[in-house]
């Protein structure tokens, strides 16, 4: 079995070496693991942390350079994405699925660079048998905000059903609290988007499965089309919450680190 883990970069080297050193701790038992990056850093710490990931393993680490020119704003506050940066990540993942197919791995993995995955992340998504399945995470898109979820129901980001969309706001507020709650909970949930954190069979990508803007569609960011293009070609999509991922928006959150890594690994951290 054969898992290809992709991953566009553009991240801080602090955060990227927490990323970098989980996923060097990934359960690979019965499973062939190959790693995909693509180097979009402009701070030369970064760049390091991969090249020397790289050196370390050079077998199972295919890493190129992108083009890291289109200005990412990423603060304490939010993420600041423009629309030439979104479809050059579309374009990355697209040449990160091409690969995969052409070299026939079985599963691709996509990840985020901000993201802390449980060590079994990998081997309990490919045992759902699902063709298209994220592991949640939980994030506070603003300071203020509560946490919510990678994934939703329906259209950009509601967290209510389609069906609903209509009713009045009682409802949705209803709908979407049932949705939050139901995710709390250890499982496996079809939904209607999800991103960042994204198992795919080799079966759904030979169906043509891609990043790319659908012309007539105006919802933000890749991750959006994506999911309609797969729905649209017969898939279902699903989340698991059984090993919820740590997602490292903002500095601040390195310091939640040290607790996941005892969760991940218990008191021993090697």
């Amino acid at each position: 079995m054969k898992v290809l883990v992709a991953s566009p970069i553009k991240q801080k080297p602090a955060i990227l070496e927490e990323f970098l050193f989980f996923l060097s701790r990934v359960n690979k038992e019965g499973i062939e693991v190959k790693y995909y990056f693509i180097d979009d850093n402009d701070n030369m710490k970064s760049k390091k942390l991969l090249k020397v990931f790289f050196k370390q393993n050079r077998e199972d680490v295919i890493l190129k350079q992108g083009i890291s020119s289109d200005r990412y704003i990423c603060d304490e506050y939010t993420h600041r994405w423009n629309d030439a940066l979104v479809w050059k990540v579309a374009r990355y993942k697209n040449e990160m699925i091409a690969y995969a197919k052409e070299n026939k791995y079985d599963y691709i993995f996509f990840i985020d660079s901000d993201l802390l995955i449980h060590p079994d992340t990998i081997l309990h998504l490919i045992d759902t048998k699902k063709d298209i399945i994220s592991e949640i995470f939980w994030t506070k898109w603003t300071p203020d905000s509560p946490e919510l979820p990678q994934v939703w129901q329906g259209d950009e980001y509601d967290l209510f059903p389609p069906e609903v969309k209509r009713a009045n706001d009682e409802v949705k507020q209803l709908e979407s609290l049932r949705f939050l709650k139901r995710l709390k909970k250890p499982g496996i949930y079809r939904v209607g988007g999800l991103g960042a954190c994204t198992l795919i069979s080799l079966h759904a990508l030979k169906k043509g499965l891609s990043f790319e803007r659908i012309y007539n569609l105006s919802f933000w960011g890749e991750d959006r089309h994506f999911c309609v293009r797969a729905v649209a070609l017969g898939f279902e999509l699903f989340v698991d919450t059984h090993y919820p991922a740590l997602h490292l928006y903002r500095d601040e959150d390195l310091e939640k680190v040290e607790e996941y890594k005892k969760k991940c690994f218990g008191e021993m951290v090697v």
